[in-house]
């Protein structure tokens, strides 16, 4: 009996063959991941979505650490305000605090923010994928 009629006469039974199962768990797992990825992508777009937090990434995408007080220099902001906005950063995982001494310095993690670029590169390929096969679809009725 070939593979696909021992499928067919196991999905006739209620049951789906091993192939069909495995296919099943692989797809939830896809949707997992995804679901994960869209899930930090909002959190690391939300984070990214202040002007003050940009300018603060700015300043700390140069590569070297910055205490509260370098980073309030030269700033309207309070010393509370750039520590609430660097607390986002952090839950984000943008921002990494490390102590020296007594002193917290904060440093870019640029891994969030390449993730971020990974997902927005897939999701462009996808649309650019679906919109190909629109177009080809559009045109092949054309022709008919």
């Amino acid at each position: 009996m070939s593979p696909k009629t021992q499928r067919s006469k196991a999905i006739e039974r209620g049951r789906p063959s091993a192939r069909a199962a495995s296919t099943s768990s692989l797809s939830i797992e896809r949707r997992r991941r995804s679901a994960r990825a869209v899930s930090t992508a909002a959190s690391t777009f939300a984070a990214l979505g202040d002007a003050t937090r940009l300018s603060l990434l700015t300043r700390l995408g140069r590569g070297q650490r910055c205490s509260i007080a370098q980073l309030t220099h030269g700033s309207h902001l309070t010393r509370q305000a750039i520590t609430k906005h660097l607390r986002v950063l952090e839950q984000a995982h943008i921002v990494r605090c490390v102590r020296a001494g007594r002193e917290r310095l904060y440093e870019f993690n640029p891994d969030p923010v390449n993730e971020l670029r990974d997902y927005l590169t897939r999701i462009s390929a996808e649309w650019d994928e679906a919109l190909s096969r629109l177009k080809s679809l559009v045109e092949s009725d054309r022709g008919n």
